[in-house]
């Protein structure tokens, strides 16, 4: 009976609680340097620096927009005011293109000298006619008018000065002179084409500057250009020269 009797422990009241051993968070054998830092030590991201600096975009740009916005509109308003201005004018005053026109030409001389030079004197009337009611036409200085074979000048002169009333119409005699070196080819080029042709083509070329008067207000000045093309019967001295055929075309420079 004694054998089948057990002894159990019996615990100590006194002793202190067992705790399990715990791992420590940082190995032993490492430094201090290689502990990580708290994240609060570490630089705050660039991310708000970044959209700071962008923030200030949009109103540089609705500046920019807006200067462009009011160039534009300025211009549409100038081109607007222009444009009915322009239409007021042409109501009120109609503006019509001057016509021009070549009635007689004559030649005094044409003549091949010993230096191969060749010498050529016209004399040309040409109709000038203002048909505008309202406008007159100021004809001012620094005008020329040069007469001219393929792309050979012949002779040249100026126009006079003088006012063109409204609806006028003025008769222009006009002396021209000159002489063209080294012309034996182009010489016999004319005669030869006159005696084949039975004509001889002619370029009449003319700028003129003139102040136009609106009314009782005179414009700054604008220059006119005229060319006609002529076929005439003859270049022969003192002969009855015939214009065959003459058409002009004006055209106005500012």
């Amino acid at each position: 009976m004694a054998d089948n009797q057990r002894i159990h422990p019996v615990q100590d009241v006194e002793a202190p609680p067992h705790t399990p051993p715990t791992v420590p968070l940082v190995p032993r054998n490492m430094s201090k340097s290689d502990r990580v830092e708290p994240l609060a030590e570490h630089p705050p991201p660039l991310q708000n620096t970044y959209t700071a600096a962008n923030s200030k975009a949009p109103k540089k740009r609705s500046c920019c927009c807006k200067f462009l916005c009011w160039t534009i509109s300025l211009l549409l308003i100038l081109i607007v005011a222009i444009g009915i201005t322009i239409g007021i004018l042409y109501l009120v005053f109609r503006p019509k293109i001057p016509k021009y026109s070549v009635d007689s030409l004559q030649i005094t001389e044409f003549n091949l000298n010993g230096t191969d030079n060749l010498s050529a004197t016209f004399n040309v009337t040409i109709t000038a006619r203002n048909p505008n009611k309202k406008i007159g036409i100021y004809y001012v200085g620094g005008s020329h008018i040069s007469a001219w074979y393929e792309d050979t000048k012949l002779c040249e002169g100026s126009l006079p000065k003088f006012y063109q009333g409204h609806r006028n119409t003025t008769v222009l005699n006009l002396p021209l002179s000159g002489q063209t070196q080294n012309a034996t080819g182009l010489f016999n080029r004319l005669q030869q084409q006159q005696n084949e042709t039975g004509s001889v083509p002619l370029n009449l070329k003319a700028k003129q500057p003139v102040r136009i008067k609106l009314g009782k207000l005179k414009l700054f000045k604008i220059k006119f250009r005229v060319r006609c093309r002529l076929l005439i019967s003859s270049v022969a001295a003192n002969n009855q020269i015939r214009i065959q055929s003459s058409s002009c075309k004006f055209r106005l420079r500012l």
